[in-house]
């Protein structure tokens, strides 16, 4: 099935703008939401210039703001005449040391990776409910693989909650019009993880993003993404000793 009008969040910059490139170099219709308009908007005329066919909506949007995400969702569904995939994409990566007496950082990245994640696809699955059909894409990321000690604890527990997530809503919507995929990326090169200091193995974003595309459109219920070396990472992590976890963080 070819999902042809798709919802990212998170699409100003990184991954999601990555995406949102890609899927309009295929002929898709996009909506896109991030908190920045002016970067959505530069975004939108690029991908209008290069490719006049498809239909680029968007809309600023702070998904912390859980009220806010299913107005927009809809506003976006109803400018695009539906919704056929909704990529929940919007993450951050802030941490400190729990317990270090610099609790924000920590919450702040709990509440967006798995809080807002939650209100995104409450409003994503609520439409495909209404129209028995779509697909929900969860970005979550290696580090749920196994708990991840220091200043990424929050995160890869986050990214964890996200991954369960997905597990729960696929087994649950299995056999059902509605797809469910979980996508967990090794280290791609973007911003975020220039600023957590991830340099090991890191994938180029074209690279990254390809792959993150191909399991999309296969829709696969869970998928390491690049493949190589992350497949194989998946099946070692979480039997690696303490202290060979501890040199990750």
């Amino acid at each position: 099935m070819t999902r042809t009008r798709i919802l990212i969040t998170g699409a100003s910059a990184g991954l999601g703008a990555a995406m949102a490139r890609d899927f309009a170099r295929k002929g898709r219709h996009l909506a896109l939401c991030a908190r920045r308009l002016d970067a959505l908007t530069a975004l939108r005329e690029e991908l209008i210039a290069a490719h006049p066919g498809i239909v680029v909506a968007v809309r600023a949007l702070d998904v912390d703001d859980h009220a806010a995400v299913p107005r927009a969702f809809g506003e976006l569904r109803d400018e695009l005449g539906g919704l056929d995939r909704v990529i929940v994409n919007a993450g951050i990566g802030k941490g400190a040391v729990i317990g270090s007496g610099r609790p924000g950082a920590n919450l702040a990245t709990v509440t967006t990776n798995l809080v807002s994640a939650l209100a995104q696809a409450e409003a994503a699955l609520e439409i495909f409910r209404a129209q028995h059909s779509g697909h929900l894409v969860l970005v979550s990321s290696m580090s749920a693989v196994r708990g991840l000690p220091g200043k990424k604890a929050a995160y890869s527990a986050s990214k964890a909650g996200l991954a369960a997530l997905g597990e729960a809503l696929a087994t649950e919507l299995a056999g059902s019009p509605i797809a469910v995929t979980t996508l967990l990326p090794g280290f791609i090169a973007t911003d975020m993880a220039a600023r957590a200091g991830d340099t090991r193995m890191v994938a180029p974003l074209d690279k990254g993003v390809t792959a993150m595309i191909a399991a999309i459109e296969k829709e696969r219920r869970r998928a390491c993404v690049p493949a190589w070396p992350w497949r194989l990472i998946d099946l070692v992590l979480p039997h690696l000793p303490d202290a060979a976890v501890s040199r990750m963080s």
